[in-house]
């Protein structure tokens, strides 16, 4: 669905991030008028001289029924002709009004039979298992009784991976689940009561190696373009999201699991799916239905995913040709300067969070400390031709450093 302009009118979410910059710039660049749109009216993307337009609409996570009726009057009065959802904040509560936007714009999601399998991660992991596919061993669990039953199985430590990392609470608040680790029963008993009565967890063998995404555009399952990276450093550094990436060759075995998977969602838009590579090879980690926080990197090396979302969106699979693209610079390497910050902080602290998990020792932090000075290391917000919303990025590094270190402090108050 396109409007009579002669150049359609594309709406971006949470501005505010780097991905959702990467993709106003990508958009821009391409010709298609971008509008800028947040909850934050401090939102960095409004700054990005690609943005003609900006949107500040409720805060999805506390109002999502408010934030759903402000995006839709916008698209009636803005013409807009695509929204692009970037987090689960906003896809979620889209997601069940999809219908009502419908007459009006195009939204940038899967269908909801196949949103519904990656947002609740044990689905995700039996369709991975029914299709070949390496997954960590799982016993899903509702209350400590069950958690305690089950650990010495899976033994120590083990992982806390809430069913759905989000869901729409009875208030109609957007809650949110984060990983969590035990090395003991106590330690399990501790962190499974601040689950139990609120979701699912599914209790998890815990898994060293590598992190590695895949990510892929598709259309009802084809892969249509594809890219790989190899995760540098992670936030909390015991695992978590991606700081520090680095663009590497798809890898033939990873490529065929996440093919796999799509082909069987008959997945249409942009996904990224996560794995662990350590000794035992290969283990699925997670599917991600959105916009990935890496995203900046793939635009970087030259797999330029937004411009070729629209392109499908708007003209179709016969866009592109009967070969998925592939072809991408290796070895390029991005940053997301503010988390890689407080990682090279928990390094030089020491903080690992869980102590008994392994963390990088110092020499890392001061390694990557000196990388930021040279300039062949890329930052996610770092672009010459756009260069404001970097800049305003840098009077927020102090005060993010100082609220990152409160919250560790309060971690450690918690035990």
């Amino acid at each position: 669905m396109t409007s009579n302009r002669d150049v359609a009118r594309i709406l971006v979410t949470d501005t505010g991030r780097g991905s959702a910059i990467s993709i106003i710039r990508s958009l821009g660049r391409s010709g298609y008028e971008v509008v800028a749109a947040d909850s934050n009216d401090q939102s960095l993307g409004f700054r990005s001289r690609y943005a003609s337009d900006t949107l500040l609409y409720p805060d999805p996570r506390s109002e999502p029924d408010r934030f759903c009726d402000c995006l839709l009057n916008a698209v009636r009065e803005k013409g807009i002709d695509l929204v692009v959802p970037v987090t689960d904040w906003v896809i979620q509560p889209l997601a069940r009004v999809r219908e009502a936007f419908a007459p009006h714009t195009r939204l940038a999601l899967a269908d909801n039979v196949a949103l519904t399998q990656v947002i609740n991660k044990e689905r995700t992991r039996q369709l991975a298992a029914g299709l070949g596919v390496p997954v960590p061993e799982t016993r899903p669990v509702r209350s400590v009784g069950e958690a305690l039953e089950a650990a010495p199985r899976l033994g120590w430590p083990v992982v806390l991976k809430p069913q759905s990392s989000y869901q729409l609470g009875n208030g109609r608040e957007t809650e949110s689940f984060g990983v969590v680790y035990a090395d003991s029963a106590i330690d399990l008993e501790r962190k499974m009561t601040r689950f139990e009565g609120h979701c699912t967890v599914l209790l998890q063998e815990y898994h060293c190696g590598a992190g590695f995404g895949v990510e892929m555009l598709a259309s009802r399952g084809r892969v249509l373009a594809a890219f790989q990276h190899r995760r540098l450093h992670e936030m909390p550094v015991t695992g978590g999201a991606s700081t520090y990436r680095e663009s590497c060759a798809l890898d033939p075995q990873l490529y065929e699991f996440s093919a796999r998977l799509l082909a069987a969602l008959e997945w249409t838009g942009l996904a990224m799916v996560e794995y662990k590579v350590g000794e035992g090879g290969p283990v699925l980690m997670e599917i991600n239905g959105r916009v990935w926080g890496s995203l900046p990197l793939a635009i970087k090396s030259g797999m330029d995913f937004p411009r070729h979302l629209v392109r499908l969106l708007f003209e179709g699979e016969s866009a592109f040709g009967h070969t998925p693209l592939r072809d991408y610079k290796l070895g390029v390497r991005s940053r997301d300067l503010l988390r890689d910050l407080t990682w090279i902080s928990a390094i030089l602290a020491q903080h690992g969070r869980y102590p008994f998990l392994p963390i990088p020792r110092r020499r890392a932090a001061f390694t990557a400390l000196l990388s930021l000075l040279d300039p062949r290391r890329k930052t996610d917000l770092g672009d010459w031709d756009d260069p404001l919303p970097a800049l305003l990025q840098v009077p927020r590094i102090v005060p993010h450093l100082l609220k990152k270190a409160r919250s560790v402090r309060a971690e450690q108050a918690v035990g």
